[in-house]
């Protein structure tokens, strides 16, 4: 899939493997998708579908085993460190669990201060200037800046790593499963202030959930992957009211509803996710698919489109006639 203009990033064919093809886990495969510039994109999908190890690859943190990356028009999947480094500041990271990843040892303004020095972007009264700056962008105070991380409750601190990623002024953002580790009570808040930074800055997001109703409330476009796979590519509002592919489908059945007249969640997914040592011929998903027939085991479904930005990875054309009947 992808999007109308030039996007911002553009992934074909990507696929990373660790061990051998043979005998080693397949946890990204054949997997291809674009982002416009600012836009953000959601990635859903179980634990262990690959989402986060895909976030990863596309800042390369991990090398690909195949396919390309371009961001920014350019070919970045097998660039080296050194010609990775300029690029560093348009592509930026923020990580699932904001203690782990700020030094308990700095002070914020030292972590803060790091990405600026690296880049070379500020010094002395600017650097001090653009450090107060960052923390009021988030919704902190200058004060702040002289504390250590364990000072700081969780929502704070997932703030503050929000401030590092947008201290060297990206353009592209990938939000690892951004919420998540915090407590209901301030996820939303959370969740506010990215939407907030994106129209204020301009961003561009790839957001990493297992959460549908966090996907579709910040969300513009959806992937569905399911081991590796992409199942599923669509607008936020067609993959949630619309869904083609019965794993969206069971993925949508079984989130909770904050609506006590809603109907309750169902459990569509039988038996467990499969490993991806091992992953079924055909249809990775035909082991727990309601809707499966014999053709799915030996035929790899293709990512095809089946209405205007949708497109689905299924070989049978009576999909969604079965799964409305």
């Amino acid at each position: 899939m992808t999007v109308q203009g030039d996007p911002l990033l553009s992934v074909n064919g990507l696929s990373k493997w660790f061990g051998s093809p043979s005998q080693g886990v397949r946890a990204v495969n054949d997997v291809s998708f674009s982002v416009g510039d600012g836009e953000v994109l959601g990635l859903v999908g179980e634990s262990g579908s690959g989402k986060s190890t895909i976030g990863r690859l596309l800042l390369r943190l991990l090398d690909p085993t195949n396919g390309t990356i371009r961001f920014e028009g350019k070919d970045i999947s097998a660039l080296n460190e050194r010609a990775l480094r300029p690029l560093r500041r348009r592509m930026q990271m923020v990580f699932q669990d904001p203690y782990a990843s700020l030094n308990p040892r700095l002070r914020i303004r030292q972590i803060l201060g790091e990405a600026l020095d690296a880049h070379g972007l500020a010094r002395g009264k600017a650097r001090a200037a653009r450090i107060a700056e960052l923390l009021e962008l988030v919704g902190l105070s200058a004060d702040h800046a002289d504390r250590y991380p364990h000072e700081f409750s969780g929502g704070q601190r997932q703030r503050i790593g929000i401030a590092r990623a947008l201290a060297v002024e990206p353009r592209l953002i990938v939000a690892d499963e951004p919420v998540s580790a915090l407590d209901v009570s301030v996820q939303a808040q959370v969740l506010n202030l990215l939407q907030d930074l994106r129209r204020k800055l301009g961003l561009s997001m790839v957001l990493i959930s297992h959460d549908l109703d966090v996907v579709e409330l910040m969300c513009d476009r959806i992937a569905v992957l399911y081991l590796g796979r992409l199942m599923e590519v669509g607008t936020a509002e067609e993959v949630n009211r619309n869904p083609r592919h019965p794993y969206t489908r069971a993925l949508l059945a079984a989130a909770p509803k904050p609506d006590p007249d809603a109907p309750k969640a169902q459990r569509l997914l039988k038996g467990d996710l499969p490993s991806p040592k091992s992953p079924p011929s055909g249809c990775v998903f035909r082991t727990r698919c309601p809707l499966a027939i014999e053709a799915c085991a030996t035929t790899v479904p293709a990512l095809e489109t089946v209405a205007e930005g949708h497109a689905v990875a299924c070989i049978r054309s009576d999909v969604q006639e079965l799964m409305t009947s």
